[in-house]
This record gives C-alpha cells, sequence and structure tokens, in this order.
C-alpha cells in the first residue's frame, strides 16, 4: 500500500514541530503562581529543587505545590530537568514555627509530600531558603494501561501489514494525545502525556538528516552514476558471475554506509534485475545477498541505517564513535556473506553465462552511462564535503542533520539553477515523506510509553534477569534486539529500546559504550532476518515481484535468517572479547 506523496502539508507540519519544540522547552516549568501581592518587610522563602523517578531520572511537567500551616502558597510546574524553584514571602516571625509541606504529582506517579519545619530552613538576613529533591514512584493506573495498549495495537498493524506504517503510528500518536485532551481532562488519571512533551519527543535531528540525505541522493541519481557503478562492477568482472556479486555486494555495502541502504536499494535493484536476465540466471540469487550485505554495511555509520542515527541523536555519539566500534564487524560480517553466497548459490552461479561478454559489456557501457558529468563533480563534492563534517561533528559539537541539510541546500540549489533539476519532481518523488512522518508519530507514541512509564517497567525487567551483570545484559540486548528486529520493523523497536539501554548502560558497571553497540548490532542485523525485517527488504522484494520474480516470506527466511544468526553471533563474541 503506497500513500499519495503530500510535501506542502509536511513541510509545515515539519516547520511547527520544530518551532513548538522550542516554545515547548521554554515553556517548561513556567511559573503558575498563586501568590498575591509581596508582604513590606517579609520574610522571603526560597524553596527548590528536582522531581526524579525510581531511575533517578528527571521527571517534567510535574505540578509541585507550596503549603504553609495548611495554606497553599504557591504551584509550579518542573522544568525539562524536573527542576523546581519557587519563592514566596511570609510576614516577619512566622517563619521559624511555620510547618512547611511541598507537595509533587504527576499522572502515573504516586503523589509525594515532604513536610518539614520553617526552623530547618538555612537563614541568611530575611532570606530563608532550602533544597530538597522528590522520588516519585511510578504507579501503573489507567494512562499506563491505555497507553500500553495503544502502543501494542499500533505495533501489530505495523508488524502485519494491517495498514501502512505511517497510517498506524498516526492513530496512535493522535489517539493518545486525543485521550489526555478529553477523558484526561475529566479524570487526570487518564491524561496521558502534553502536547507540549508530546512535540518535544520528536527527535528533529533524526527527521532533518533524513531529509537532506534524501535530497542529496535525489539529485544525484539524475546523474547516472549508481547505474554505471554497477556497470563498471560488471566490466571488472568480465562475465564471472561470483566475481560480479563479490563486487556488487561490497558497492552496496560501501554505498549503504555513507548513503543509506533503503536509497542504496532502491537504485541498484533495478539494474542488478536486468544483468540477472541477461545472464539467464535468477535475479533473486543476486538480490538477496545484496539487501543483506545493505543492512550489514549501513550498520558501520551513524548515517548508514535509520536505527543508528537514532541512537547516535540520543545517546550524543559520534559519527567515527560508530565507525572506531563498528566498521570492522560489518567488515567480518560482509566477508562471511559472501561465503554464504557461495555456498547457496555457487551451482547458480557457475551455470550463469554471456555469450559474448565484450559485446555486452558495450551494450552495458551504453546503457548505464553518467549522463551529467558536471552536475556529478559538483554532487560528489557537496557529498565529500558532508562526510567531511559527518567525520568532525563531534569537534564542531554540531548536529549531524545541520551537515546533511547543508549539504541538500547545495547540491538542490546548483541542480534548480542550471535547470538539470526541476524542484517540485524532486520534492514530490525523492523525498520519503510518508517515511518522515512515520518517523515524528513513532517518536510521539514512543514518548508516551515513556510517560507513563512501560520503557521503565521493561528495564527493570532486563536489569533483574541480568542481575546486573554486564554480559547478560549484553546477551540480552543484542539477541533481543535481532528477534525482534526480524520480526518487527527495527525502527520502532529501536526506538522503544532508547531509553532502556540508556538507563542500563549508568546502572551496570563497566558498561560504557558497549551496550548501545549492542542494540545497534541487533536491530541492524537482525533486520536481516525476515522480509519485513527492514525497510530495504521491503523495497528490494517489492520491486523484484513486480517484475515478475517473486519469494515468500518463508523462502527469504530460509536463506537469511541463518545468515542473520551468524552475524549476530560475530557480534556478540566481539562485543564480549573487545568491549569498544
Amino acid at each position: 500500500m503506497r500513500l499519495d506523496k503530500f510535501p506542502v502539508i509536511f513541510f509545515l507540519i515539519s516547520i511547527i514541530c520544530f518551532l513548538t519544540s522550542g516554545l515547548a522547552i521554554a515553556g517548561h516549568g513556567a511559573h503558575k503562581s498563586l501568590s498575591e501581592s509581596n508582604i513590606a518587610n517579609g520574610d522571603t522563602i526560597s524553596i527548590s529543587g528536582r522531581i526524579l523517578d525510581n531511575h533517578k531520572e528527571p521527571v517534567d511537567e510535574a505540578e509541585v505545590t507550596i503549603l504553609v500551616n495548611g495554606k497553599v502558597m504557591d504551584r509550579v510546574e518542573t522544568a525539562h530537568n524536573g527542576k523546581y524553584m519557587v519563592r514566596f514571602q511570609l510576614e516577619k516571625g512566622v517563619v521559624q514555627s511555620a510547618t512547611i509541606e511541598v507537595e509533587a504529582r504527576k499522572t502515573s506517579f504516586k503523589t509525594q509530600t515532604l513536610t518539614f519545619k520553617g526552623s530547618d530552613l538555612a537563614a541568611k538576613g530575611d532570606h530563608y531558603y532550602i533544597s530538597e529533591d522528590i522520588t516519585l514512584p511510578r504507579v501503573l493506573g489507567p494512562a499506563f494501561w491505555i497507553s500500553t495498549i495503544v502502543f501494542v495495537l499500533a505495533y501489530v498493524l505495523i508488524a502485519f501489514e494491517l495498514l501502512h506504517r505511517t497510517i498506524a503510528a498516526m492513530i496512535g500518536a493522535a489517539l493518545m494525545m486525543l485521550i489526555s485532551y478529553t477523558i484526561g481532562t475529566i479524570n487526570p488519571a487518564y491524561h496521558i502525556f502534553s502536547f507540549e512533551r508530546a512535540i518535544a519527543s520528536i527527535d528533529m535531528n533524526v527527521i532533518f538528516l533524513l531529509m537532506g540525505m534524501m535530497i542529496i541522493v535525489g539529485v544525484l541519481k539524475h546523474t547516472g552514476v549508481f547505474q554505471w557503478c554497477a556497470y563498471m562492477a560488471y566490466k571488472l568482472a568480465k562475465g564471472k558471475v561470483f566475481l560480479l556479486t563479490i563486487y556488487l555486494i561490497v558497492f552496496t555495502a560501501v554505498s549503504s554506509a555513507f548513503l543509506d541502504n533503503v536509497t542504496t536499494m532502491l537504485l541498484l535493484t533495478g539494474v542488478a534485475i536486468e544483468i540477472c536476465v541477461s545472464l539467464s540466471l535468477n535475479p533473486l540469487y543476486i538480490l538477496i545477498p545484496l539487501v543483506l550485505a545493505s543492512n550489514a554495511g549501513g550498520t558501520a555509520t551513524l548515517i548508514g541505517d535509520p536505527p543508528n542515527i537514532m541512537i547516535g541523536s540520543y545517546a550524543g555519539l559520534t559519527f567515527m564513535d560508530f565507525v572506531k566500534a563498528l566498521a570492522l564487524i560489518c567488515v567480518v560480517a560482509i566477508i562471511a556473506l559472501i561465503i554464504m553466497s557461495k555456498l547457496v548459490w555457487g551451482k547458480a552461479y557457475a551455470s550463469a553465462k554471456v555469450d559474448n561478454v565484450e559485446e555486452y559489456i558495450r551494450v552495458l557501457k551504453e546503457e548505464y552511462r553518467i549522463t551529467d558529468p558536471t552536475l556529478l563533480k559538483y554532487g560528489l563534492g557537496v557529498l565529500a564535503f558532508c562526510v567531511l563534517l559527518f567525520l568532525t561533528h563531534g569537534y564542531w559539537h554540531m548536529e549531524v542533520s545541520v551537515a546533511a541539510l547543508m549539504g541538500a541546500s547545495v547540491i538542490l540549489s546548483i541542480g534548480v539553477l542550471s535547470g538539470k533539476v526541476n524542484l517540485i519532481e524532486l520534492i514530490e518523488k525523492d523525498i520519503e515523506w510518508p517515511t518522515l512522518m512515520f518517523f515524528i508519530f513513532l517518536f510521539i507514541i514512543v514518548g508516551a510509553v515513556e510517560s507513563t512509564g512501560l520503557l521503565a517497567l521493561i528495564a527493570d525487567g532486563i536489569l533483574e534477569l541480568s542481575k546486573g551483570s554486564f554480559i547478560a545484559s549484553c546477551a540480552l540486548i543484542i539477541w533481543v534486539a535481532a528477534i525482534m528486529s526480524a520480526f518487527v520493523d527495527n525502527i520502532p523497536f529501536t526506538a522503544t529500546m532508547l531509553p532502556i539501554v540508556a538507563y542500563l548502560g549508568q546502572v551496570i558497571p563497566g558498561a560504557g559504550n558497549t551496550l548501545w553497540w549492542a542494540l545497534a548490532l541487533g536491530a541492524c542485523f537482525g533486520g536481516n532476518g525476515t522480509i519485513i525485517g527492514a525497510s530495504a527488504n521491503v523495497v528490494t522484494i517489492g520491486i523484484a515481484e513486480a517484475r515478475g520474480y517473486r519469494i515468500t516470506f518463508g523462502g527469504f527466511m530460509k536463506t537469511a535468517f541463518p545468515y542473520m544468526i551468524i552475524s549476530v553471533l560475530i557480534a556478540h563474541v566481539w562485543l564480549l572479547i573487545f568491549r569498544p
């Protein structure tokens, strides 16, 4: 099922989300003062602190009420970092004998009250102050169960493709907000989260990075460079099919590391099918290794696979952090893929042939040539500049999306001003708006279950199962991520696991960043397990089926799932030995 493109609507939504998120953050902690006019020559009382959950994480939008001798003096909401601060005045001499209460409440948390005497406050002249942190235990109330049910239903719709994943995510996000502002207004126990919190949960770094890379690749596609690379691979192989497969696997893996695996497979699938037809070879015998290579290669960098983009943005990991930790593992996984391809399809490769190799090379040279050398030159220059910024963005303290958007702006300007790129056509056809909208609504859904405590519950369960052991935690994360990502799209699964892995990384001694790498490897390699495990799989098999080459769910899994197990096992052993 495909959605109509709606770039203008999405553009407006993106801008609104970006601006509103800033307003939401700025507005958090807005002082809802109940105090009346200041008391002349009175004593000033300042009370501050943080509201935390069981994991010692800050609780935003918690309502903090200050009572003095049972009378409400002030009420504020905590900021995004859980901090609160109130200041009010009392008549002279009243403070010492006063009973002061600090009450903190929020939906899905148990209300807590701290009580202390005025004599407990520190004093400096006529200014009294105290700082108190309050821990709110989680409560599995109506908001928790509603958000969990909606979350699971959205996953079911996505996993079994009962609805387009963008529609499923949109329904889930809209339903949670609707319940919060209708039933939740009548009974606060049903309030899941606020609109401001929903917008703040959207990671615009991920959205803008994907958008920027889609534009860059969309312009480069008009130059014919990807088809030309396929021709060069065939020319170097000189008709030897297994050697051609190796070249295409390596090219696909490297391209997926620096572009993205979905785009790479969109551009290569048609070319690969045509070459296979000329060889009298079933295209699936090359397409399956290529799609497996795209997922494995995309794991090597921050920008190669959507789960990595999400992990890097959430954990503050740089492009080079990913390369240093994962690139070598991915090389080993690609070598294993080449060996497996030889064992599984070696006989088919050996039987495939072209009667006149030189003649066919000339045909490919004419058909798959560079169509716009000038635009390609500028495009590769811009892409190289972006990659340079990706490599050094940690030094500049700059989000990778800034580099991608700048590169997209430059290359798009060059293409449009030269008259070689149609702006409207590129925006409508080359930018995957449904995918970007899916990410936005997905972030909102995950933000909802994070607010109500589902993710905290899962994190506690993993911690209890692992007994606080790094080895057990690493095994649980990488294998659960792999198996789940094989049967559920790895994007929503990764979004769900981000806060969980962040918590485990803090409480498990010696974990460092290794648990992040376990999640990345499990989610990306696990996507190879089934047709629906990763978007690149769905795209590739869909194109092949449209051309008359169909493979069943079980047929794909018969080959892909064993490779997934092998690659995840390699990654697991690697993580335990080297702990990158």
